[in-house]
């Protein structure tokens, strides 16, 4: 039974946001909301404890113990943008919206979706022409979504976030300007923020060459496929440098021909970086495919930088 205040609408909005918490905190929540009178055994006992005795919504969401970043995570997933500054009390408006049908959810459909393989004539494609064309599709959909996210960039219907990277992606960075530096983090939320605040804070563009010399791409035994391309990097009319990224993807066995991201390598190289006398190459991927798939050791990319600019 759903608690006074609670509409069944509101009561399932509740559970989807209350699964977001961990263990320890929904027990934690459960406490505080029973007054220490209900001893869950497990998730589900909690959430259902919490809901039954809690009132309305705004009691339920103004809990201490139910985060910010968890409200604002849950309104992400749910494709209600919002500002990452706002206010705890403006999250909780926008939730009471959602709920109450004045906001309408647009849940982001999470990685690159493959179209259907077309037939071109009698000949077969190879397995390589296969992964080459879904590195390029890919990177075409990737790039778009990201440069679409700059403050000038013309709005994707897509909605970037981290429901487009498996939950235990890695991202690493290196850029090079006057001297160098590497950046790592971990978790989809993680990568996704430092990438987007890349274009939507530091105002960059990617430029990527998606032809021959500019993409490459193999697939690893275990299934991962690693795409590799070059491009220049653009800030406003200015061209910066060059960028070379690494992907590795996954299949998504939950969602038919999509792919997420389970790793990422980014390497910047700014003009300034360059020796002087240097002239900047036209971005290009120096190694081929074999020696691409030779990267991966089955968890992570070993070789960070496999070529000089």
């Amino acid at each position: 039974m759903a608690g006074p205040g609670l509409s069944e609408r509101e009561r399932a909005g509740c559970r989807d946001l209350l699964e977001l918490l961990r263990t320890e905190e929904l027990l934690a929540l459960t406490d505080t909301v029973t007054n220490r009178l209900v001893h869950p055994e497990s998730r589900q006992e909690a959430i259902h404890a919490i809901l039954v005795y809690s009132q309305n919504v705004e009691e339920l969401l103004r809990r201490r113990k139910v985060y910010r970043e968890i409200i604002f995570k849950y309104l992400a997933a749910q494709g209600i943008s919002v500002p990452p500054s706002s206010e705890k009390h403006v999250l909780i408006e926008r939730v009471r919206q959602l709920w109450s049908r004045q906001l309408t959810a647009r849940a982001p459909e999470p990685g690159h979706r493959k179209p259907p393989a077309q037939s071109h004539g009698s000949g077969q494609k190879s397995p390589q022409d296969d992964i080459v064309g879904l590195g390029g599709e890919f990177c075409q959909w990737y790039f778009e979504l990201l440069n679409s996210q700059h403050p000038l960039g013309v709005k994707s219907e897509a909605t970037w976030g981290p429901q487009h990277f498996w939950e235990d992606a890695k991202l690493k960075f290196c850029y090079n300007t006057l001297e160098k530096n590497v950046e790592q983090y971990v978790g989809a939320d993680m990568v996704s923020l430092r990438l987007l605040s890349l274009v939507k804070e530091e105002c960059l563009l990617f430029n990527p060459n998606l032809h021959s010399s500019g993409l490459k791409c193999a697939m690893s035994p275990h299934g991962l496929v690693l795409v590799a391309v070059a491009g220049t990097v653009h800030r406003d009319n200015t061209c910066l440098g060059i960028f070379e990224q690494i992907f590795g993807l996954i299949s998504c066995p939950m969602w038919n021909n999509t792919w997420k991201i389970k790793l990422v390598n980014l390497k910047i190289v700014g003009q300034n970086a360059l020796e002087p006398g240097m002239q900047m190459e036209p971005p290009s991927i120096k190694y081929e495919s074999n020696q691409l798939r030779e990267f991966y050791d089955g968890n992570e990319l070993t070789v960070f930088e496999p070529q000089k600019f």
